[in-house]
């Protein structure tokens, strides 16, 4: 049986890392619109038709309006997956990451609407929901977040400006502490506190670090970091692509670059603990367009269809 695809922004990104990912896959046919009636309402509704699902690799505002599209089709409507951050908050949307919590990936594969987190929450619900959820983080935490991406989770404009050389090394962002990322994490990471999050990009095309300091003594019990550690261990065991790592703790001054998983699913998480100063950070490494776009994407794909694919 071949199952017939749909990528709405597919010259994008995330859209042509994801045909990339699909093409050649036995029982999958992507379909496409011309170049000239990508942007043409009635055109698309009748592809719409005829798929069985879709996925929007969309400025938000687009995205609104193709789920407006596809819901006019009633039960006719395709199963759809959405890359944007316009649905990641919305009724009656399954968020797209099933290691969120045990259920979470049947949630997904039942769904019919799932939207696709968003690179560094994805990092930074990753590393605070299984803390939450053990009780080894309060929900009215205060929580700061770091994170930064390579510069193509920045769009056309800012993949632009770095390949030419007229961006800077490194800038941080979103100083007016309104991102975009924040209602999603605020929602999905257990925390009631809301989360004091700065991203940041640097200039490498791809790679993400996120990271989360925290006060040991401020928590609740007092833990130690191998109780993080082993908290982690126990949500993410016999996760494909999540994986908990030893901290290379046996160097004077561990480091962690924000590469090595490029073009890749995986992630893998990091607990660094000074005990005597009753300190440690939390770190995920991923690739910003791998399990923070594209690769999620296709892993939830895979979950709805009952296909490998990611």
């Amino acid at each position: 049986m071949t199952t017939r695809i749909f990528i709405d922004g597919e010259a994008g990104t995330t859209g042509l890392q994801i045909r990339d990912k699909l093409a050649g896959v036995v029982g999958v046919e992507l379909v496409s619109l011309p170049a000239e009636a990508r942007k043409n309402a009635a055109a698309k509704l009748e592809l719409l038709r005829t798929v069985d699902l879709t996925i929007l690799c969309l400025p938000d505002a687009a995205a609104h309006e193709a789920a407006t599209l596809i819901d006019s089709l009633g039960e006719r409507a395709p199963r759809v997956i959405d890359a944007s951050s316009a649905h990641r908050v919305a009724p009656g949307w399954i968020y797209g990451f099933p290691e969120l919590t045990p259920g979470q990936a049947q949630k997904i594969a039942a769904a019919a609407k799932v939207t696709n987190p968003g690179c560094h929450a994805t990092g930074a619900i990753a590393l605070l929901r299984p803390l939450t959820d053990a009780g080894l983080i309060g929900r009215d935490q205060p929580v700061s977040i770091a994170s930064v991406s390579g510069y193509s989770g920045g769009g056309k404009s800012m993949i632009e400006a770095y390949e030419k050389g007229e961006a800077p090394a490194f800038e941080l962002y979103g100083l007016g502490l309104e991102h975009k990322h924040v209602p999603e994490i605020s929602a999905y990471s257990g925390l009631r506190a809301r989360p004091l999050f700065v991203p940041s990009v640097g200039n490498f095309r791809q790679g993400m670090l996120v990271s989360v300091p925290l006060h040991l003594a401020s928590l609740p019990g007092r833990p130690k970091g191998e109780d993080l550690r082993a908290a982690l261990e126990a949500h993410y065991r016999g996760c494909v692509y999540v994986r908990v790592r030893e901290a290379g703790v046996a160097e004077a001054q561990p480091r962690i670059e924000p590469e090595a998983l490029n073009n890749t699913n995986f992630m893998e998480i990091y607990v660094y603990a000074n005990e005597a100063h009753g300190q440690a950070v939390l770190v995920a490494r991923f690739d910003n367009l791998g399990k923070g776009a594209s690769g999620a994407a296709v892993q939830n794909l895979e979950l709805m269809l009952g296909l490998s694919l990611a």
